[in-house]
């Protein structure tokens, strides 16, 4: 596992790194208070700590710089909780030496037809603070039919999350592999949320309203076929430029990092930062994928495009040097 104290001496990749002044205060907390509390563990639970995640409630960051980690826990996908944990260090402290303020909300994605649990959220926070949060969280591993209530966590992000100095639009990344309901109950929203609406909620439209105010991504585990259900439903959700395949699924944590820190302008320094715990080929492989994307819209970039590229589409200009 990473540690919380930055120090990257023992990365095993092809070269040396260290990280920024940026942020500096808050790893020298984190480690801090990582070190009272002793070795990382990501404990197996039965149950998520309820209070901790319980969806019902509202929240809301002062951050100018909010994030949204969604993961699908249902069937495969349970384990992915703790290949973020392991990372969580890494994660914090690479972007928040980019953007200060740094603060991610944490989301579990279940099935609300079968599951105990369907949806999990934690309150925004950074440092250590994470820890607590992002352990809250239980892979159930169930899941009933194909689809999951992605919709149901598109309405709650839409009703329940208040982000009022975000000063870019934030990021929001969603890990998974399936199709979703294309509807949600209005019974669903008042058992898992709380909340008492006068119709069923269409999904589709619950995601176009999240993509208005986050730039949203499903970053799709290496499973089924480009143009299958699931990309055609996303696609019509958040925009069909906006699903990111994962090729090595090892790297997911890799590939979320990479189009934020491309996105913010430091993609060299998370370049340099990969390099220094993967391969010149991994690193090379990741990069490659995400510099096909426009890491606003995600609208392709003609591979022959050098220098400073403006997107025709979203006119974010980019370094392509």
């Amino acid at each position: 596992m990473y540690s919380w104290d930055g120090d990257t001496r023992g990365w095993f990749g092809d070269a040396a790194y260290s990280y920024g002044p940026g942020g500096a205060s808050r790893r020298e907390a984190a480690a801090k208070r990582a070190s009272a509390y002793g070795p990382r563990t990501y404990e197996k639970k039965s149950e998520p700590i309820e209070k901790v995640v319980d969806p019902k409630k509202y929240i809301k960051t002062e951050s100018t710089t909010p994030l949204i980690i969604a993961i699908d826990v249902t069937g495969s996908m349970a384990s992915w909780p703790f290949e973020i944990f392991d990372r969580l260090p890494l994660l914090f402290n690479t972007l928040s030496q980019y953007r200060e303020d740094l603060e991610i909300c944490f989301a579990a994605i279940g099935d609300a037809a079968v599951d105990r649990w369907p949806l999990q959220t934690t309150d925004f926070a950074g440092g250590f603070d994470l820890e607590q949060l992002l352990g809250s969280l239980y892979g159930e591993g169930a899941g009933g039919d194909a689809a999951e209530s992605y919709g149901l966590f598109a309405h709650w992000v839409n009703t329940h999350v208040e982000i009022p100095n975000a000063s870019d639009t934030p990021f929001l990344i969603v890990f998974g592999d399936a199709p979703m309901h294309p509807e949600v109950p209005r019974q669903e929203i008042s058992k898992v949320l709380g909340d008492r609406v006068g119709a069923d909620v269409n999904t589709y439209k619950a995601w176009q309203q999240v993509a208005e105010t986050w730039n949203t991504w499903f970053l799709r585990r290496p499973t089924g076929k480009p143009g299958d259900t699931v990309d055609v439903q996303w696609g019509k959700a958040i925009g069909e430029q906006k699903i990111f395949h994962i090729e090595d699924e090892q790297r997911a944590v890799d590939y979320a990092m990479g189009l934020i820190a491309r996105a913010w302008g430091h993609f060299d320094d998370f370049q340099k930062n990969m390099l220094a715990r993967q391969t010149a080929e991994k690193v090379a492989s990741v990069s490659k994928l995400i510099e096909m994307k426009c890491p606003r819209c995600g609208a392709p970039i003609p591979l022959e495009a050098i220098g400073m590229f403006s997107c025709k589409f979203c006119g974010a200009t980019l370094n392509l040097s």
